[in-house]
């Protein structure tokens, strides 16, 4: 006989706006349970996830939890406010009797000490350390918001590992195909505000999908085809003035009103990018580059060819140099010795996971156009702006909506129309992955196929690579890079192993390490001291990244209250469009003062 379930969710309900998120949503979690919570971007898995943990209060439907079962929540944005160090914030999550020492094991196993300062982490480190109070207790239950997100490849694999081996039942939200198939053994497809479950890992999930619309699609159709029939009698039949036809001419309204309220799935992303003229045959040659910050070799006697239509995947451990060797390749930064040279006739579309492109205060039409008219040429062809965001998505009511107020998917998805809309025959995308749902990553996977020009990919998304990419160069350690033929799987199976995590520690003075690896910045070899301006900004930033935290704090407990949009949603957009900018204002500024303090360390003053 089954156990009974830890958790169940019965026919949940809950509206944001006037607008149905979620209508009949249901789960149950038993002992043991390995399942996936997927759907598409805005879908509502997050907030279903926080109404499992008790966080949301749904309008309607019943949440039971089994007396006495422990439920531990990994949410996107930890707040480690009160919290002197990392150690204290991963011990906050055990209770009596469970095991003192497990938190320091679990930070340690993640690359911390425990001694950081919580107001100083990296984004990476901050997600490291939720995961350790998280896991630190080993709950009955365990849901997890995208535990990969921020990581690296050795941490992303390490957690798989430990996942595998815990006793707790687990519930899993993440966009990486590779991690959600090695751990589920259940699926819960959320789609249109309804639940659909099947007793299928996400291995089976994608293919039972595809089934489902067919069949749905094939449902769609002969409904057409019955108002069509309908509507035929009325124009050319009997007349409807009849008693007899009355109750006909009424079913014809039931099915009209039937069709109009079927939900379909939300549409797909079109996406096709903008060739620009063949470039040469080699697109980059390295002959023994070498780069050092300091004593810290980034890369050391490279020599690599890339020949126009490679397709060039980067890897390796946070910190392993990765954003110092794009920059490297694409001629945006000199090496120390040796020689880069790039090919001829280069037309570079650079993707920046840190999405620096996008000013917040521009709105989404703006960003397309550059605030000229509301045309965009694409493919030498102009395309008015609102019928090409819909290929990405975006509603005709969001062409006008500022950059502030838009997820981290539809940021990417803005960014990534941006750059498919400019000419380029070299491609260069930084994680282009983060924040993208399932579908996306699909079609984004059939246009850089169909890409007739070089790409240069750095990920941590194992599946992803495998997809994509041709060659795999992969750091080594001690700034040494080999190129592997084949994805990602064909590199761990030449080489014997995967990313390893970088022995070296990381300097703590930092507050913040460089997205995609931590790498250096990329300062001039030339500037060897800090003006007298640049002094004083160095002084000064400490003081302003501690001001922008504590505004930040105050702004995400504004928003942690659950009834604040339905009792102001002017304060509540308010709030949200100031933490958006607040927090772009941080990376900023914690950016700036890494480099001056880079450029300061190498200078010696």
């Amino acid at each position: 006989m089954a156990a009974p379930p830890l958790l169940t969710l019965q026919d949940v309900a809950l509206t944001f706006g006037g607008t149905p998120l979620i209508e009949r949503a249901e789960i149950a979690i038993a002992p043991g349970e390995r399942a996936c919570l997927v759907g598409r971007n805005g879908s509502g898995k997050s907030t279903l996830l926080r109404i499992a943990a008790g966080l949301v209060e749904p309008d309607r439907g019943v949440r039971f939890v089994q007396p006495g079962a422990t439920i531990r929540y990994l949410a996107q944005e930890p707040d480690f406010a009160g919290y002197e160090s990392v150690l204290a914030f991963a011990e906050a999550g055990l209770a009596p009797g469970d095991d003192p020492h497990r938190a320091r094991y679990l930070l340690e196993s993640l690359g911390l000490t425990g001694d950081e300062d919580p107001r100083r982490l990296s984004g990476g480190e901050g997600r490291r350390a939720a995961l350790a109070q998280a896991l630190a207790p080993e709950p009955d239950i365990l849901l997890l918001d995208e535990p990969t997100n921020h990581l690296d490849l050795p941490a992303i694999e390490w957690l798989e590992a430990e996942l595998k081996g815990t006793r707790s039942a687990l519930v899993l939200i993440s966009h990486d195909r590779r991690f959600l198939s090695a751990l589920s053994r259940s699926t819960v497809w959320l789609d249109r505000g309804t639940t659909r479950r099947i007793e299928q890992g996400f291995s089976g999930f994608e293919a039972w999908r595809d089934a489902f619309f067919e069949e749905e699609e094939r449902d769609r159709h002969k409904l057409d085809r019955k108002i069509a029939a309908e509507e035929d009698w009325l124009r050319y039949g009997v007349t409807a003035r009849r008693k007899r036809n009355v109750r006909r001419l009424g079913n014809l309204h039931d099915l009209r009103r039937q069709r109009r309220e079927d939900r379909r799935p939300v549409g797909t992303v079109t996406m096709t990018s903008t060739e620009a003229e063949t470039s040469g045959t080699i697109v980059v040659e390295a002959r023994a580059a070498a780069k050092s910050y300091g004593a810290r070799r980034i890369v050391d006697s490279l020599s690599l060819r890339i020949a126009r239509g490679d397709r060039l995947g980067i890897v390796g451990a946070n910190g392993a140099g990765k954003t110092t060797l794009v920059n490297l390749l694409t001629g945006q930064l000199e090496p120390d010795s040796g020689a880069i040279q790039l090919g001829t006739n280069l037309r570079m579309m650079l993707l920046d996971q840190a999405r620096a492109v996008l000013e917040p205060g521009l709105t989404v039409t703006e960003v397309l156009t550059g605030g000229r008219g509301d045309t965009i040429s694409v493919g030498g062809q102009n395309r008015h702006v609102i019928g090409y965001l819909k290929d990405f998505l975006f509603t005709p009511e969001q062409a006008r909506t500022p950059v502030s107020v838009l997820s981290g998917g539809e940021r990417n998805r803005l960014l990534i129309a941006k750059a498919l809309a400019q000419p380029s025959n070299l491609l260069v995308l930084d994680e282009p992955t983060n924040d993208l749902d399932l579908e996306t990553l699909d079609l984004l996977q059939e246009m850089l196929g169909e890409y007739a020009g070089t790409l240069i990919l750095v990920s941590h998304d194992r599946d992803f690579l495998d997809r994509v990419v041709g060659s795999v160069l992969v750091s080594e350690g001690e700034g040494r890079w080999i190129e592997y033929a084949g994805g990602y799987s064909d590199m761990v199976t030449q080489r014997g192993a995967g990313v390893q995590a970088r022995s070296a520690s990381k300097p703590r003075s930092a507050p913040r390490e460089r997205p995609s690896g931590g790498d250096a910045p990329a300062t001039s070899a030339a500037r060897t001291k800090l003006g007298f301006k640049e002094q004083h900004e160095l002084k000064t930033l400490p003081a302003r990244i501690e001001k922008l935290e504590r505004a930040i704090v105050k702004l995400r407990e504004i928003l942690a209250d659950p009834n604040l949009y339905a009792r102001d949603p002017g304060r509540f957009e308010k709030a949200s469009a100031t933490l958006v900018e607040a927090e772009s204002e941080l990376a900023a500024a914690e950016e700036r003062w890494l480099t001056l303090e880079m450029l300061r360390e190498t200078s010696g003053a």
